[in-house]
């Protein structure tokens, strides 16, 4: 099978570029990140929100999958914020 291509969008690459997040970082969390929620009415296609720690910085990354062409669209990424979730940053905080 061949590998996926990334796609990053405008807000994606904008918002990483302000929070200093790599391509690289964004690959890890692709990679190896675990699913905390997953969003299957998000069009064009559905979306899900992954979590990794990587080089000792937890990172999210929203990202959806156009499996007919094979891409994987990053729609943002951030360093999750205590204020909202929980420490493990996988549990959002009750409100």
């Amino acid at each position: 099978m061949p590998e996926k291509k990334i796609i990053f969008s405008n807000h994606a690459v904008k918002q990483m570029f302000q929070r200093n997040i790599s391509v690289e970082d964004v690959k890890f969390v692709l990679l190896n990140g675990i699913i905390v929620n997953e969003y299957p009415d998000d069009r064009p296609y559905p979306s899900k929100l992954l979590f990794a720690v990587n080089n000792e910085r937890s990172l999210h990354i929203v990202c959806s999958e156009n499996q007919n062409e094979n891409k994987i669209i990053v729609i943002t990424a951030y360093e999750p914020s205590s204020d909202i979730w929980e420490n493990d940053f996988v549990t959002r905080k009750k409100q």
